[in-house]
């Protein structure tokens, strides 16, 4: 017997993310989701540590939100007693030597 092919309406999993309109968010949206300012996030953006935005138009930059927010689930993998950036000094408690009066 020949299986019979599945109706239009009937869609694999991967088929419909693949053709789900995705919702795309320009910078003031996703400044108003992230925390940090307009400058670090083009930092982190050049640095790979935040997904790249994708130009739609000549003068016109958006972020998909699903990207967005599979980025905020990375973070959240992130220990939390990791050391600061790179260039930051340390706290007065660590590596500093008391000064002898």
């Amino acid at each position: 017997m020949t299986r019979a092919k599945p109706a239009p309406t009937e869609m694999i999993p991967d088929q419909a993310l693949k053709s789900a309109a995705r919702r795309m968010l320009n910078e003031q949206q996703v400044l108003d989701i992230i925390p940090v300012s307009r400058t670090t996030l083009y930092r982190m953006e050049k640095a790979g540590r935040f997904p790249k935005s994708t130009y739609i138009s000549p003068n016109r930059r958006v972020w998909y939100e699903d990207q967005i927010v599979a980025w905020q689930n990375v973070v959240d993998e992130f220990d939390p007693h990791r050391s600061r950036g790179k260039g930051r000094r340390a706290s007065a408690a660590m590596g500093r030597k008391p000064d002898a009066h």
